[in-house]
């Protein structure tokens, strides 16, 4: 993308949920370890092929040692327009944006995303969240 952002599409396939009786369709919390995963490919190839505003100077050891620790979703916001088959779906997720801090002089980066969800039979959910790349240098 332009601009020194990123985007990614994805497809998934949760055929059972991890944690509730099946409900028939994706919900929030699979929506959620959803877009965990495209956003941690996504910062690691961006990483990787230099492509992400903000990271520069990242290397993937750099990625390694953030990804668990130091990336918060800080904000994560979901809109469902009709039911979405959680086991055929595909997904995309882009960077709109990414902001260096330094609240009380400790470097932060602050991003925000977006993403959406849809299947074959028009099913659509989007959304936005903003993450919080703290322990920077």
């Amino acid at each position: 993308m332009p601009g020194g952002l990123s985007r990614v599409r994805a497809v998934f396939a949760i055929p059972e949920s991890c944690y509730i009786d099946d409900t028939g369709h994706l919900n929030a919390v699979e929506v959620n370890i959803a877009y965990n995963q495209m956003m941690y490919y996504l910062v690691a190839t961006s990483v990787k092929e230099g492509l992400l505003t903000g990271f520069e100077s990242w290397t993937l050891e750099d990625f390694w040692r953030h990804q668990l620790p130091d990336i918060l979703i800080a904000r994560f916001a979901s809109r469902f327009q009709r039911p979405i088959d959680a086991r055929d779906f595909h997904g995309e997720m882009e960077f709109r944006s990414v902001a260096r801090r330094e609240p009380g002089g400790k470097p932060l980066l602050m991003a925000t995303t977006a993403f959406r969800y849809g299947d074959a039979d028009g099913g659509r959910c989007d959304g936005e969240a903003t993450l919080a790349f703290v322990n920077i240098t």
